[in-house]
């Protein structure tokens, strides 16, 4: 008798790279129950929809998927199963099983280690009222994960701190992922040398707050992230590093001395700052000022001169006026950005920013939204442009959109299109997907807004 064929999973991943991560350990999960990966969501038995809910109208977009996802269902089949995931399915809860019935599971970014009991219920007929799991458990979900089972890639990312304490007034992030909870740094360096192992050379740690990272060993012994990053750093196999997203007032001393001191932790550090004016600061309760974040830029580029910073931004903020537009502008050329993110205010249900008196008109929003982002987009050509004649060290990442090209990303987080492509199996053919995942030496040859292009070192070293 032919054994039944193992059921397929297919995960739809929306927002942050925490999203990508915990995707990856949802897909551990059930590869460790006997699933196996689809290559789309018409050939699956159960689809995930691991959501984001930062941006406005998240939760809209999540449904009108489920919308289109409910009609692969057969005729009198509930086949493929639905469950929604990540941080939507925490902010709305069991509104999604009332609002979209054809959702078979709902559960929260802090309760994914559940999947299978939730699974062995529906299978067993449960009612809809134990098919939701939205709970902060006690222990940590990473005690219940079964170690790493699908390739993470050349570039892995790797979550060391989750959650938030930090309130700002305009943010979900602690309501949908909860208080600020860092793992132990045995069960990180662990991860790091499986995900090594496993082919990664740059590694991502990761956290809401990741800079705010800190625990105790097994000897009691206390761990900021400049402990956590200096001990991997130490991983013979780790030839790159990278942390985010990170908060002002957590860039410590210890930590801007790391950026000085450890060769293989890219120069490059996004750093939120949202407002270049202390009234809108304030209001955000971001808890810093305009000062203190240039102090710290300013430290931080003494130590590591060839640092480049992004940010985030948000524009239209409840009361800001035109002055404090301008003060943020003002922050912007002083700090000189080699990238950064820009929107405009959406209130999002729940938070105090949403019930804040002085909203901002959508048409200021628009046009304040407009000139920083040009004044961002000029800053990034220009720092793009400086590269140019230079070499970098570039991470091949997959093949071009042209023949013989290849992809990668340099020390700095720019987008790399390399020409002529890598023959890295010696059959001539010029593909390089031999060298897919390696380091390889590349001359910047042009700059445009959004990338560069480059050409091979002559005798280039690919690791």
């Amino acid at each position: 008798m032919r054994p039944e064929p193992a059921p397929r999973f297919f995960i739809r991943t929306y927002g942050c790279q925490m999203n990508v991560y915990d995707s990856g350990r949802i897909a551990d999960l059930l590869g460790g129950q006997g699933w196996r990966a689809a290559d789309s969501p018409e050939d699956a038995d159960l689809v995930i929809l691991n959501t984001c809910h930062i941006r406005e109208k998240a939760a809209e977009k999540v449904y009108s998927e489920l919308g289109r996802l409910a009609l692969l269902r057969a005729p009198r089949s509930r086949r493929p199963w639905l469950a929604v995931a990540g941080c939507v399915a925490q902010a709305e809860g069991r509104e999604i099983m009332r609002r979209a019935p054809q959702v078979d599971l709902v559960i929260g970014p802090q309760a994914y280690h559940r999947l299978p009991e939730l699974l062995d219920g529906l299978r067993n007929g449960a009612a809809r009222a134990g098919r939701v799991a939205l709970d902060f458990p006690p222990e940590s979900k990473f005690d219940r994960l079964p170690e790493e089972m699908m390739p993470r890639g050349a570039s892995a990312y790797l979550t060391v701190q989750e959650g938030c304490d930090r309130l700002c007034t305009f943010c979900v992030v602690p309501y949908t992922r909860g208080a600020e909870f860092s793992r132990p740094p045995e069960e990180i360096i662990a991860e790091a040398r499986r995900l090594l192992d496993g082919g990664a050379v740059e590694l991502v740690l990761l956290g809401q707050n990741v800079n705010a990272y800190g625990a105790c060993d097994g000897r009691g012994e206390s761990w900021d992230l400049a402990r956590l990053l200096a001990a991997i750093h130490e991983l013979p196999s780790c030839r790159r590093l990278r942390y985010t997203t990170s908060h002002p007032l957590a860039l410590s001393d210890s930590l801007i001395a790391a950026h000085r001191d450890l060769p293989k932790l890219a120069p490059f550090l996004h750093l939120p700052v949202q407002s270049g004016a202390d009234s809108v600061l304030a209001a955000m309760n971001r808890r810093h000022t305009a000062r203190q974040y240039r102090e710290r830029i300013e430290k931080l580029r003494a130590a590591r001169s060839d640092i480049a910073l992004s940010s985030d931004f948000i524009v239209g903020f409840p009361g800001e006026t035109d002055d404090n537009f301008a003060d943020t502008l003002r922050l912007v050329r002083d700090i000189d950005f080699a990238h950064a993110y820009a929107f405009k205010f959406s209130a999002r249900p729940g938070t105090p920013a949403a019930e804040m008196p002085n909203q901002v008109p959508e048409e200021k929003k628009a046009e304040r939204l407009a000139e920083l982002q040009g004044l961002l987009a000029e800053q990034q050509l220009a720092f793009n442009q400086k590269s140019v004649g230079g070499v970098q060290e570039i991470l091949l990442v997959g093949r071009g959109r042209h023949e013989g090209q290849l992809k990668g990303r340099g020390p700095w987080m720019q987008s790399v299109v390399i020409d002529g492509g890598v023959d890295g199996d010696g059959d001539g053919d010029g593909d390089g997907d031999d060298n897919l995942g390696r380091i390889v030496c590349a001359r910047i040859q042009s700059a445009g807004p959004h990338g560069l292009h480059a050409s091979l070192e002559t005798g280039f070293d690919a690791r």
